[in-house]
């Protein structure tokens, strides 16, 4: 009789703290895995604190908590199905990250994270203490090898385990989104299973933290790089894998395979889960917004309805003297289309107060940006005495251009919880309101068709804070600048290499030396949703005071 093995693989989504929550999730996927008759059930790496859980880690409450919480599972799931999860432990006064295997009413077997990442969003080496490289567990047939997300990224881990008796590997991650993630895994892993000749299966986390978004995609590989199963991204799914023994060893049964969608769909979809679970998670039920009939604005709340329902959204107009008429028609146009309420709220009886208090210390000097700022500070204002008054957070609008080079007021513009386009340049937000225009999908709660009028999407962007202002005005063609911010900030060139690509060298001094000057600014904004591997935040963590500019 053939040797068979059922594995189910919970891809889902933990909030970081909820220890009841994520422990729920943790007995109802078990459950689901004792009815199917399987042999194990595996859940993503620190499933039971969430992830990352950052510095919470090193409280020694939390991590004490949460392993009394996985013991406690190891009792209540004595009479079924192993169970895989992931968690913080301190073991002889040291912190690791830790893959528990609960059986038989107890941890069986402890498996300790070797590799620890320590780039882009992750400090694990600053978290956790190294473990060593483990051998294979158990689980009647089977001998597993459990190489923790990082450590299936090097050789070592794997090889080992094979080395030492592996039949399969199980790859528990915490993998965070950034455009083009998905073939990078797969590249990876490809090659793990390529180097040790056994199946891999690799479970990856849904749902949003902060401005990490954990986009699934769970797969699993026979070998040679086959691929066998292809679970989803960004839904939570429940898997049953079963695995067979065969004369070359054992095999995964082919099962779903699911269609992955390209970049702009992942970034579109990034930012609404984004927001989505960023609510969700802290307890915000509302979101308002200032709707200015600009382009940025428009594709924020079409990313609000589409993650909260319009009727969650809430969009407002300040308009001032300098506000044109058709950007008045546009704002309530987009919002007859996604079918939101809009209010107005002119300030142009506060503005006039400021001007009046301040004339006297500001009599003699000549109008500039500060006229200006006054504007978008009573924006941000009016917008936080409602988000106050109602319980509504306010959405903030900037787009990447403009949180590099400081476009934006700050305690204006700036106000607000949350920035679903933080990450997104200028010339990507205009293609992406043509994306959403022509697509619809069914976890999207806006409406299908043209959400965003076509003239938003054409005309120049302006601030309106002057007369026949532009943003061209004092900043190159977006599509320049965009390539400019490109090389400076997210494939970190120097001012040379960025010239010799064909740009103005006294235009690219003059980008950089906005990037710098504008530190403080970002360092006080809102989080936002991570599309890049150089978001600004955690991926790119730069001084505030600095005189170095670069003289290439």
């Amino acid at each position: 009789m053939t040797n068979t093995f059922r594995l189910t693989i919970a891809q889902l989504n933990p909030t970081v703290g909820d220890f009841v929550g994520n422990a729920d999730k943790a007995r109802a996927a078990w459950t689901k895995a004792k009815e199917a008759g399987a042999n194990m059930l595996a859940l993503p790496e620190m499933f039971i604190t969430g992830y990352q859980a950052q510095d919470l880690v090193m409280k020694p409450a939390f991590t004490a908590h949460a392993t009394r919480v996985v013991d406690e599972l190891a009792l209540e799931t004595a009479d079924g199905p192993a169970m895989g999860i992931g968690h913080p432990v301190v073991i002889d006064g040291k912190l690791y990250n830790a893959y528990s295997i609960l059986k038989d009413g107890k941890v069986q077997t402890r498996i300790l994270k070797h590799e620890l990442p320590n780039f882009n969003v992750f400090d694990e080496k600053r978290l956790f203490e190294r473990g060593p490289v483990q051998g294979p567990y158990a689980i009647d047939p089977l001998r597993i090898g459990t190489p923790i997300c990082e450590d299936a990224w090097h050789e070592d881990v794997s090889e080992t385990l094979a080395e030492s008796g592996a039949q399969i590997l199980i790859v528990p991650n915490g993998s965070p989104y950034f455009r083009g993630k998905l073939d990078i895994r797969m590249s990876h892993m490809v090659s793990r299973v390529v180097e040790t000749g056994l199946p891999l299966v690799y479970l990856n986390m849904v749902g949003g933290q902060d401005d990490q978004v954990f986009n699934g995609g769970s797969f699993v590989l026979n070998p040679g790089g086959e691929l066998a199963v292809q679970l989803p991204v960004y839904d939570e799914v429940i898997s049953h894998v079963d695995f067979q023994e065969t004369d070359q060893g054992w095999r995964a049964v082919p099962g779903e395979m699911a269609k992955l969608p390209d970049d702009w769909e992942q970034d579109y979809r990034t930012m609404v889960e984004a927001l989505r679970d960023y609510m969700r998670k802290t307890g915000f039920k509302k979101v308002l917004l200032g709707m200015s009939g600009g382009i940025d604005s428009a594709l924020t709340a079409t990313i609000a309805v589409d993650a909260l329902g319009a009727e969650n959204v809430r969009c407002v107009m300040l308009p001032s003297e300098y506000t044109s008429e058709h950007s008045l028609e546009d704002a309530s146009e987009c919002a007859k289309l996604l079918g939101t309420r809009i209010d107005t709220v002119p300030i142009s009886g506060p503005r006039a107060a400021v001007t009046e208090a301040l004339a006297p210390l500001m009599a003699g000097t000549e109008a500039d940006v500060t006229e200006e700022n006054i504007q978008s500070r009573l924006r941000g204002v009016m917008l936080m005495a409602l988000s106050n008054k109602f319980g509504e957070m306010l959405l903030t609008t900037g787009n990447k251009s403009e949180v590099a080079v400081g476009y934006a007021t700050i305690y204006g513009d700036m106000s607000g919880g949350y920035n679903p386009i933080k990450d997104l340049y200028k010339m990507r937000v205009f293609e992406t309101c043509r994306w959403r225009n022509a697509n619809h999908r069914d976890w999207m709660a806006g409406p299908s068709g043209v959400v965003i009028p076509q003239r938003i999407i054409d005309k120049p962007p302006s601030a309106e804070l002057r007369p026949d202002q532009k943003d061209e005005d004092s900043l190159p063609p977006y599509e320049v600048l965009d390539d400019i911010l490109d090389r400076l900030v997210d494939r970190e060139q120097s001012v040379a290499e960025v010239v010799a690509a064909g740009h103005d060298r006294a235009v690219v001094k003059k980008i950089e030396h906005l990037i710098y000057i504008s530190e403080y600014k970002r360092f006080q904004s809102a989080p936002g949703a991570r599309l890049t591997r150089r978001a600004f935040w955690l991926d790119r963590r730069y001084p505030i005071v600095n005189r170095w500019r670069d003289e290439s």
